[in-house]
């Protein structure tokens, strides 16, 4: 039996924003096993089911009275919990083996949902094992009416009404063994991993999550940006106006003079501070040069030396690139401000779909993962379902570590 339980693997979820992804939450994906393993596990699910089927007739008979009697019932209920965990430990065997599924190895199934799922396989394993039965006996047929047909003992229009309904019912057959196979794939998932409902509300908490660490993060930089052209580049514009006031008013020529030059000065810090201003908010060498130059005006405008590893092949997509930008030039210029570094070396490569990039100083370390800036990188990674991971051990190095899907 083949159905479609070969693709079954533990689903590997999208992180919320803040969460590490060390720990090996999800199983490594097992490839496809083939069509014999995958028989030989059918044949033995068949069996399992029998086990399953005598442990709920015989225990649950047994038990029954001290089940119905509140004050037995948790001691009754743990002997039979016992035993389906155990069944329930073989089944999940069974799936790996011969069918090359992996689930979750910390997800631990309530009681309700093994019982639910001993009971289930149960039914649906001895019913395959009906339909084998079926198909077995179907052969044997097949057989006689191949050596009636040798030996001469068959009309053709006996013949043919034998092999009309014989395709009709070997079609039921496998039809009936693909269902069987893909309930039991199913059941299987929903017991040893998260349900399709529970994917569901995982994937809606982390997108609501996501949205909503984006939209914080939005409104810190507006803050920010309104903060430096208030307290930056609007006290330079009053000073530079101030001194062309005292310009015009000038008694002489050369304090004239000398005002003007020092405005002329004053106009051009403003100018580089506002071209600083409007690189943090998004730098427009993304558009008309890509990435690799933008990320090179970062090295350049860097105090200290940055060293820069580009390696990706092929285009990225518009969202993936602006992450990226913004992850190195933050890391980049709290690397300069804060951590007493001499050297920063940046890192971005592109390998199977996902791009890394991956910032590293030689500072004194102690950064704040939860800190305004880096919170702000990591709800912008975790927008696009990537991850972001920060290391920075007292004493340094830090390294920084964003993973950006590109499909």
């Amino acid at each position: 039996m083949q159905g479609d339980s070969a693709g079954i693997t533990a689903r590997h979820l999208p992180r919320a924003p803040g969460r590490d992804d060390s720990g090996g939450g999800d199983a490594a994906a097992v490839p496809p096993a083939s069509w014999p393993r995958r028989s030989v596990g059918t044949f033995l699910g068949c069996l399992t089911a029998l086990l399953g089927f005598l442990h709920f007739l015989v225990v649950g008979t047994a038990l029954g009275p001290f089940l119905l009697w509140p004050p037995t019932r948790t001691s009754a209920l743990g002997i039979v919990m016992a035993g389906a965990r155990r069944l329930t430990a073989l089944e999940r065997m069974r799936r790996a083996v011969f069918f090359g599924d992996g689930f979750p190895e910390h997800y631990k199934a309530s009681d309700r949902k093994i019982l639910r799922y001993l009971a289930v396989r149960s039914y649906t394993g001895l019913l395959c094992g009906v339909v084998l039965g079926l198909l077995g006996v179907g052969i044997v047929l097949a057989g006689l009416l191949v050596r009636g047909t040798a030996q001469g003992s068959l009309r053709w229009d006996e013949l043919l009404m034998q092999v009309l309904l014989g395709s009709v019912l070997l079609f039921l057959d496998v039809q009936g063994l693909r269902s069987l196979a893909a309930l039991d794939a199913r059941i299987a998932r929903e017991c040893f991993g998260p349900s399709e409902r529970e994917l569901l509300e995982r994937r809606i908490h982390e997108l609501a999550t996501s949205r909503a660490a984006v939209v914080q993060a939005v409104d810190a930089e507006r803050r920010r940006i309104e903060r430096d052209l208030h307290d930056g580049i609007q006290q330079r514009l009053v000073a530079l106006g101030m001194l062309l006031g005292r310009a015009r008013r000038g008694r002489g020529p050369e304090q004239a003079d000398a005002l003007l030059r020092q405005a002329h000065e004053e106009s051009r810090d403003i100018l580089a501070e506002l071209r600083e201003v409007t690189w943090r908010i998004y730098p427009s060498a993304l558009d008309s040069l890509g990435l690799e130059e933008a990320l090179g005006g970062v090295s350049e405008r860097c105090g200290i030396p940055v060293r820069t590893e580009f390696d990706v092949g092929g285009p990225l997509p518009q969202p993936v690139e602006t992450a990226a930008y913004f992850v190195v030039s933050e890391s980049v210029t709290n690397a300069a401000k804060h951590s007493g570094a001499t050297a920063v070396s940046v890192r971005v490569v592109l390998r199977e779909g996902v791009l890394t990039v991956r910032v590293q100083d030689n500072g004194k370390g102690g950064a704040n993962p939860a800190g305004g800036g880096l919170s702000g990188l990591r709800s912008r990674t975790a927008a696009l379902d990537g991850v972001l991971r920060v290391d920075s051990p007292e004493g340094g190095p830090t390294t920084i570590t964003a993973e950006l899907p590109c499909a």
